[in-house]
């Protein structure tokens, strides 16, 4: 699997964890849902913004994003 697609389900797990839809993260986050989407689906290379902008919608630090 590719980092894309791990970084992608780790958006994945984290939002589900957190009880939130897509569209709610994607309200919170200000990053439209379909890119969300396509984020989980490992389809997109996020940009450290995005990356940023997903970790305080769902009201992490950063480097959990990257925790295995």
């Amino acid at each position: 699997m590719g980092i894309k697609q791990t970084f992608g389900q780790k958006v994945n797990a984290l939002r589900k964890g957190k009880g939130l839809s897509q569209e709610d993260l994607s309200e919170k986050s200000g990053i439209n849902r379909p890119y969300i989407s396509a984020i989980e689906q490992g389809k997109r290379n996020v940009s450290l913004e995005v990356m940023e902008k997903l970790a305080e919608a769902l009201e992490i630090h950063i480097k959990v994003l990257f925790e295995e």
